[in-house]
């Protein structure tokens, strides 16, 4: 059953990674549901992510590789990663900080993340609707207070149920970045903030990774990547035509759900 286990969590991060609706909240509401003991799951939760971002990789491939080849003589293309750094850089020094106390508290309070799902909808919504008029449409080209803006945003987002892109989304929105590019924005703001979680959790957790835990983690890793390449263009099309309301009354729907089985239980 664990590679089914493990085939499931890679489809919910897949789905979950890139809309804002918290993979991180969703995974362990998933890992609660189906009885996974903490330790090893816990951290599968965490490594698959990469596998999501690695989607972000491929799709962007050709921006992103015009940006490193660029990089030591285009000052556009050094603003860009600046501004990355920037950004990357309050979650980077609050998850370190935080780690232990993020792992082994909060991630084991499904109330607290069903909670955050439905205050973080109801911004959303309030956000789509009333968020000031965009003066920025192009994520490669962000001042550095807008990012350091954003990125302090994202540091809501180490409570499980907020949401690292929906954190981030309504921090650019707030900022003057168009919807689209808010969202492109959160994808290539995450794959330093991923593959640092992944470095950091794995090394600390590497006593469990023995090799059929290893075994697990490539399924779910593999899994993840497929799904998020789906849904990363299905998210944009969304975006553009219909905002981040559908992604709100998402968010309200499943926190008000588990809620209530929590309440029931």
């Amino acid at each position: 059953m664990d590679w089914i286990y493990a085939i499931i969590l890679g489809v919910v991060e897949g789905l979950t990674e890139f809309i804002p609706v918290s993979s991180t909240g969703m995974l362990l509401l998933t890992k609660q549901a189906l009885g996974l003991p903490d330790g090893f799951w816990d951290t599968f939760t965490v490594l698959i992510q990469l596998g999501a971002i690695l989607a972000v990789v491929v799709l962007y491939f050709g921006r992103l590789w015009s940006v490193v080849i660029r990089l030591p003589h285009d000052a556009r293309a050094q603003r860009f990663a600046l501004s990355v750094i920037v950004a990357f850089i309050p979650a980077a020094v609050a998850g370190l900080l935080l780690h232990d106390l993020i792992k082994s508290v909060l991630f084991e309070s499904p109330r607290v993340i069903c909670i955050a799902l439905i205050l973080g909808g109801v911004v959303l919504l309030l956000i789509d609707r009333f968020a000031p008029y965009p003066t920025r449409q192009d994520p490669l080209a962000l001042p550095l207070g807008t990012s350091l803006v954003i990125g302090l945003f994202q540091c809501l987002a180490l409570i499980p149920g907020v949401s690292r892109s929906g954190a981030t989304i309504v921090g650019s929105m707030l900022m003057g970045v168009e919807k689209r590019a808010s969202a492109e924005f959160s994808f290539f703001l995450a794959i330093p903030v991923m593959a640092g979680a992944f470095v950091v959790d794995g090394w600390k957790s590497r006593s469990e990774l023995t090799g059929p835990h290893a075994g697990l983690i490539a399924v779910g890793f593999a899994v993840s990547f497929l799904v998020a390449l789906v849904v990363i263009r299905a998210m944009l099309t969304i975006v553009t035509r219909r905002g981040y309301a559908p992604f709100g009354w998402l968010r309200i729907a499943v926190g008000v759900v588990g809620l209530a089985l929590l309440t029931i239980h």
